[in-house]
C-alpha cells in the first residue's frame, strides 16, 4: 500500500471568495492562481465539525467543465491531508448535481460507508471553457447545499487563512477506470473510489416513476421526443435512461456528449441559449421545416436545471411547477399517497399558490437558493418545489433536478394518454397547460436579466426602488403616469424571510410590488454570476377570465413591462436601453 506524507502550506487569504447562493464561482483564471481553490477548500474543511471531516466519507465530481480533472485531483489530496477517510469520485469526474445529492442520500459503500457530504465542481449554467467559468460548492449529509452558518464560516476563514494540508506525494488518480485505490497516511488508511456516475441516480429514478408507462408513451408512434443535454453532465444520464431503460432512438438525443466547454455554447437551457433545441421544437426565427416533436426538453451545464417545450409551446418554468403539483398523486407512483406540501421561490409566479389554494396543500414562499427547500422537505413539509430559473424538483433528494422534472412530465403525458395510444389523437404538452389555465387561471410571465451591471450602479436602483415604497399612494400615482391601466399595487416590501423549521431569518431578499389584481413586479441582484450584477426583473400579470388566457404574452404583460422598466428607472442607472436576456 502506497504511503503519502502531510504537507502545511503557507499561504495567504484572497479577496472575494464569499460563497453565493450556488457555491463560489470566478472565471477560470482566477480559480488557476496558485493556492486559490486550495484556500477555498482548505476554508470548507475548516468550517465543518470534525467528525465531517477526520474519518469521513467526500464525494467530489462535477460537470466535466474545464479544471474539473485538475480540481478533482487538488480536493483529493487535500482531503488525504486533512483526516478524510475515503473519497467517492464519478467515473471521469461527472456527477450532475442531482446525482450528487442522490449519491450521498442513497449509496452505501462496499464497507458500509455513507458520504457525510461533497465538493460539487460546476457553476451550473454559466459557460466554460479556459477563459470563461468555474465554480465549487460544498453539500452536506442531507445531500443539500450548506446553509448560510456553513457559508459565512468558510467566507470568514478565507479571509484568515495562514495554511492548508495537502498530500503532495499522493499520486493522481486515474478517474477514467472505475477502481478502487487505497493508501496510508499519518491518520491511517485512505482510499479513493471512482464508480459508476449513473448507477444510484437510475435506481433511484426507477423507485419514483413507472418507467414502463412511459415505455408505452415513448413507443407510440404518434409520440416523438428530443432531449438536449447543451454538451453538459446530463448526456451520461439522458442516454442511460431515456435510450438504454426507456427505449427512446439515440437520434432523439442532441448535445448528449459532455464538454469540458459545452460545444462552445452557453449550457443555460431557455429559449435564447438553447437554439438548436428552440429551432427543432418549432419555436423562433430558425424554426425547422420538419414537423416538431411532441416533446422536448434541455438541461444546463449540471443538469439541475431543465427548460420543458411542446410542439411549437413553451411551457414557463412556473407553469411547469404548478402542472408538476397538480398531475402527481395521479401520474407518478411516488406521489401516490398525497403531497406533503409544495413550495416555490418569491420571484417564481403565483401559479402555484393557485394549485395549493384549490388542493389544500401546505405552501411556502421562500428566498432563492434550494437551502430553503432543503429545510422545508427534511422536516417533512414539502414535495415539491420549484423556481421560475428552470429549477424543479422534489423531496428525494436536495437540489433541483432536471431529469426528474422530464421524467415527471413524461409520466403526466403518459397518464393523461393512458387510453389513447392506439389510434385516437395524444393529449399533447399545449393541451395539458391550456387545460391547466382553464382550470386555475394564467399567469402571464417573463423575466429580464441585465447582466454585468456596474455594481454601484445596481445597488442604486434597488435603493431607489425601495424608497418609491414610502408612499403606496405616490407609488401609484407614479405608476398611472405611465401606464394607466394597470392595477393599484396593494403591498409593497422588500421580501422577508422566517424559516418555519429553524427559525433563522433571510432579509433583503428582493423588492416586490404586489397588485391588487394578483399580478406581481419583483427586482432582485442575483449571486449566481462571476463577475459585476446582474439585475432580474420578473414580470407577472394574472389572468383568470377563461376567455382571456389565451392572449398573446407579450400582448398581455406590455403594460408591466413599461411599468417596470420606467418606474426603475433601468437606463437611467445602468446605461442599458434593453435587457441581456428576456425568458
Amino acid at each position: 500500500m502506497a504511503v503519502f506524507t502531510v504537507t502545511r502550506k503557507e499561504t495567504t487569504p484572497f479577496d472575494g471568495q464569499k460563497p453565493g447562493t450556488s457555491g463560489l464561482r470566478k472565471k477560470v483564471t482566477v480559480f488557476k492562481q496558485p493556492h486559490y481553490l486550495h484556500n477555498f477548500v482548505q476554508s470548507t474543511f475548516n468550517a465543518l465539525p470534525a467528525d465531517k471531516v477526520k474519518g469521513a466519507t467526500l464525494v467530489v465530481s462535477g460537470d466535466g467543465r474545464y479544471f474539473s480533472k485538475d480540481a478533482v485531483q487538488i480536493i483529493i489530496k487535500m482531503a488525504a491531508a486533512n483526516g478524510v477517510r475515503r473519497v467517492w469520485v464519478g467515473q471521469d469526474s461527472l456527477l450532475s448535481t442531482p446525482a450528487v445529492s442522490a449519491v450521498i442520500r442513497e449509496r452505501v459503500g462496499a464497507d458500509g460507508s455513507k458520504a457525510t457530504g461533497a465538493f460539487i465542481l460546476t457553476a451550473s449554467h454559466n459557460p466554460g471553457g479556459p477563459h470563461e467559468d468555474f465554480g465549487i460548492k460544498y453539500n452536506m449529509e442531507n445531500g443539500g447545499p450548506a446553509p448560510e452558518a456553513i457559508t459565512d464560516n468558510i467566507y470568514a476563514n478565507t479571509k484568515i487563512i495562514k495554511e492548508y494540508l495537502i498530500a503532495e506525494d499522493l499520486p493522481d488518480i486515474d478517474i477514467s477506470v472505475i477502481s478502487v485505490s487505497s493508501f496510508s497516511g499519518p491518520g491511517g488508511p485512505f482510499d479513493v473510489d471512482v464508480f459508476d456516475s449513473t448507477t444510484d441516480y437510475v435506481k433511484l429514478m426507477k423507485s419514483i416513476f413507472d418507467f414502463k408507462s412511459i415505455q408505452k408513451l415513448l413507443a407510440c408512434p404518434k409520440f416523438t421526443f428530443c432531449y438536449d443535454a447543451l454538451h453538459g453532465v446530463a448526456g451520461i444520464y439522458a442516454k442511460r435512461i431515456f435510450v438504454g431503460e426507456l427505449g427512446a432512438n439515440e437520434s432523439s438525443l442532441l448535445n448528449c456528449t459532455p464538454k469540458e466547454d459545452f460545444g462552445g455554447g452557453h449550457p443555460d437551457p431557455n429559449l435564447t441559449y438553447a437554439k438548436e433545441l428552440v429551432a427543432k421544437m418549432g419555436l423562433g426565427k430558425l424554426s425547422s421545416e420538419h414537423e416538431p416533436p411532441e416533446f422536448g426538453a434541455a438541461a444546463d451545464g449540471d443538469a439541475d436545471r431543465n427548460m420543458i417545450l411542446g410542439k411549437r409551446f413553451f411551457v414557463t418554468p412556473s407553469d411547469s411547477v404548478a402542472i408538476i403539483a397538480a398531475n402527481a398523486v395521479d401520474a407518478i407512483p411516488y406521489f401516490a399517497s398525497g403531497l406533503k406540501g409544495v413550495a416555490r421561490s418569491m420571484p417564481t409566479s403565483a401559479a402555484l399558490d393557485v394549485v395549493a389554494k384549490n388542493l389544500n396543500l401546505k405552501f411556502f414562499e421562500v428566498p432563492t437558493g434550494w437551502k430553503f427547500f432543503g429545510n422545508l422537505m427534511d422536516a417533512g413539509l414539502c414535495s415539491v418545489c420549484g423556481e421560475e430559473s428552470f429549477g424543479t424538483g422534489s423531496d428525494h433528494i436536495r437540489e433541483k433536478d432536471g431529469i426528474w422534472a422530464v421524467l415527471a412530465w413524461l409520466s403526466i403525458l403518459a397518464f393523461k394518454n393512458k387510453d389513447k395510444l392506439n389510434g385516437e389523437k395524444l393529449v399533447t404538452v399545449e393541451d395539458i397547460v391550456r387545460g391547466h389555465w382553464a382550470t386555475y387561471g394564467r399567469h402571464y410571465y417573463t423575466r429580464y436579466d441585465y447582466e454585468n451591471v456596474d455594481a454601484g450602479a445596481a445597488k442604486q436602483l434597488m435603493e431607489h426602488l425601495v424608497n418609491l415604497q414610502s408612499s403606496l399612494d405616490n407609488l401609484n400615482k407614479a405608476i398611472k403616469e405611465i401606464r394607466s391601466d394597470v392595477s393599484d399595487v396593494a403591498q409593497a416590501d422588500e421580501f422577508e424571510y422566517k424559516d418555519p423549521v429553524d427559525g433563522s431569518v433571510s432579509k433583503h431578499q428582493g423588492i416586490r410590488f404586489l397588485f391588487a389584481d394578483g399580478s406581481r413586479l419583483v427586482f432582485r441582484l442575483s449571486g449566481t454570476g462571476s463577475e459585476g450584477a446582474t439585475i432580474r426583473v420578473y414580470i407577472e400579470q394574472y389572468e383568470n377570465d377563461s376567455t382571456k388566457t389565451g392572449r398573446d404574452s407579450q400582448e398581455a404583460l406590455a403594460p408591466l413591462v413599461e411599468v417596470a422598466i420606467k418606474l426603475s428607472k433601468m437606463e437611467g442607472f445602468t446605461g442599458r436601453s434593453a435587457p441581456t436576456v428576456i425568458t
